[in-house]
């Protein structure tokens, strides 16, 4: 049986070579942001079977990037991408396999030269880390 996403999750459109191995992932694109979802699945996990911490870091990094851009686009500041300066993250519980993880911003700043975001990632609806992150507006 091939795996269904939650509505309204689609198939996630923007690929790079760090996350293609961790495909597919899924994408739900608002208005104010985009929030990403994968079912987590062996080649996610690390030697104990829980989602590694890095691809936890990665994932919020991408979401909080693409949700700082559409908030950059929907006020009209002017960049050409987004750079992370500075990103951390506090792991509050642990996830398992065949989980639905999310990355879901729920806090953006945007500015001329810096934007700053949260995320709550979350296994099946509940936390399991924040995320926090600082990125340079790329030609500000």
């Amino acid at each position: 049986m091939t795996f269904q996403p939650p509505e309204p999750f689609t198939l996630h459109t923007r690929h790079s070579p760090l996350t293609t191995p961790w495909e597919p992932l899924y994408a739900d694109i608002r208005e104010d942001r985009w929030v990403l979802g994968i079912e987590i699945r062996e080649p996610h996990t690390n030697s104990r079977g829980a989602p590694h911490g890095g691809l936890i870091a990665a994932l919020a990094d991408n979401a909080m990037g693409l949700s700082c851009g559409v908030m950059l686009k929907a006020l009209n500041i002017p960049s050409s991408g987004l750079v992370t300066v500075c990103l951390s993250l506090d792991y509050l519980g642990a996830a398992k396999l065949g989980q639905w993880l999310t990355f879901d911003t729920d806090f953006i700043k945007p500015g001329k030269s810096l934007c700053y975001a949260d995320a709550t990632v979350r296994a099946d609806g509940k936390p399991v880390a924040r995320a926090h992150a600082t990125f340079k507006v790329a030609g500000a």
